[in-house]
C-alpha cells in the first residue's frame, strides 16, 4: 500500500508544481505542460490535500506562493538536485565510446561548425547517441535544472539567470551583434551610432529572447530610444529573410552572417558602441566527471585548434 509520499513523488504533480511556481499563472502554465487549466488546478489541489496546506494564495489577480509552498518548492528543488547528483555519479564510471550526449542549442545560433564537428566526432565514436535541440533559453535552462541535457550552447552574460553556483561555463567566441539595413545612405559607414537605426521599423525575436532582451538593454544604458520591433520571428532564417525581402531593420550576430551573406544584399556594419557577448558551453561540474562528456568538450578544443570558429564558418 502506497504511503502519502509515494503519491507525490511517483505521479506528475511535482513538475505541474514546478511550473506553476514559476509562472504563477495557471494559463500559462497549463499551455507549457500541454494540458487543460481545469488539469491543472486538480493536481494542485490533490498535492494540497496530502501535504495538508494550500501552496498557493492570490490577491487579487495575482497568484503567490504559501510559507509551505515555498517550503515545497525548496525541497522539491534538492530532491532533484539530489538525483541529478546521483545520475551523474553513476555515468561518471561509463565508458568514453558508449552512452548518449544530449546538447540544447540558442535557437538564435548559427549551427554550422556544430554540426560540422558533430559529423567528424561520430566518424570516431560511433557507439555514441548524440541529441540535438535547438531550443529558447527558457528551455534550455529548464532543462539543464532538470538533467534532461548534459551541455548547453548558449550566450552570456544573461541577467535573467540566477542560480549559476552548480554550473561551470566555457567559451567558444566573443560574439559581435551587427546591423543589417538596405539604406544606400549608411552604405559608406564603417559603424553606426544608435540614434542612427531609429528611421525604420525594425524586425527582430519576440520579447523575452536573449539577442532581444540585450538590443534594449544597450540602448537604454546608452540614454536612446528603443527600436520599434515591428514584425518578430523565432529563428534567424526568418528574421534574415523577411529583413532582406523588405526595407526592415534589423541585426544578427557576426557568425550568422559570416554564413549566409552572399545570400542576401543586405548590408552589415557594426554599433557604436558596440554589442557585445559570449558564445559558451554551460554545464553542471559534475558533468566534466562523466567520460564522454569530457571526451567530447575536449573533441571540440581540438576541432578549433587548427583553424578558428570563424573561419571555419567560411
Amino acid at each position: 500500500m502506497q504511503n502519502q509520499s509515494d503519491n507525490v513523488f511517483s505521479s506528475k504533480t511535482l513538475n505541474y508544481f514546478l511550473q506553476l511556481s514559476e509562472t504563477m499563472n495557471y494559463t500559462q502554465a497549463a499551455q507549457l505542460l500541454g494540458i487543460t487549466q481545469p488539469a491543472l488546478t486538480q493536481q494542485i489541489k490533490k498535492l494540497e490535500r496530502i501535504v495538508g496546506a494550500p501552496l498557493f494564495y492570490s490577491i487579487g489577480k495575482k497568484l503567490h506562493l504559501s510559507e509551505a509552498g515555498k517550503t515545497m518548492l525548496r525541497t522539491t528543488h534538492e530532491v532533484y538536485e539530489l538525483l541529478n547528483t546521483a545520475t551523474d555519479e553513476i555515468q561518471q564510471s561509463t565508458s568514453a565510446d558508449i552512452g548518449r550526449i544530449r546538447v540544447g542549442i540558442l535557437s538564435s545560433i548559427e549551427l554550422r561548425v556544430f554540426t560540422d564537428f558533430i559529423i567528424e566526432y561520430f566518424k570516431n565514436h560511433p557507439k555514441i547517441e548524440i541529441a540535438v535541440y535547438t531550443l529558447s533559453r527558457k528551455e534550455i535552462w529548464e532543462k539543464l535544472e532538470n538533467n534532461k541535457i548534459d551541455l548547453a550552447i548558449m550566450y552570456l552574460p544573461d541577467e535573467s539567470i540566477k542560480n549559476w553556483k552548480p554550473y561551470k561555463t566555457r567559451k567558444i567566441i566573443e560574439e559581435e551583434l551587427l546591423f543589417l539595413h538596405h539604406d544606400q545612405a549608411l552604405e559608406k559607414k564603417k559603424k553606426i551610432r544608435l540614434a542612427q537605426t531609429l528611421s525604420n521599423s525594425w524586425t527582430m525575436y519576440p520579447d523575452s529572447f536573449y539577442l532581444n532582451d540585450m538590443i534594449k538593454e544597450h540602448y537604454i544604458n546608452h540614454m536612446t530610444d528603443l527600436p520599434t520591433f515591428s514584425v518578430c520571428f523565432t529563428t534567424p532564417q526568418q528574421i534574415f529573410r523577411f529583413s532582406n525581402a523588405t526595407e526592415f531593420y534589423t541585426a544578427l550576430p557576426k557568425s550568422y552572417i559570416r554564413v549566409h551573406e552572399q545570400e542576401a544584399s543586405l548590408k552589415a556594419i557594426p554599433f557604436e558602441p558596440s554589442i557585445k557577448f559570449d558564445m559558451v558551453f554551460v554545464y553542471r561540474s559534475e558533468k566534466e566527471d562523466i567520460p564522454r562528456i569530457h571526451s567530447f568538450l575536449t573533441g571540440f578544443d581540438d576541432y578549433l585548434k587548427k583553424i578558428d570558429y570563424l573561419a571555419k564558418l567560411n
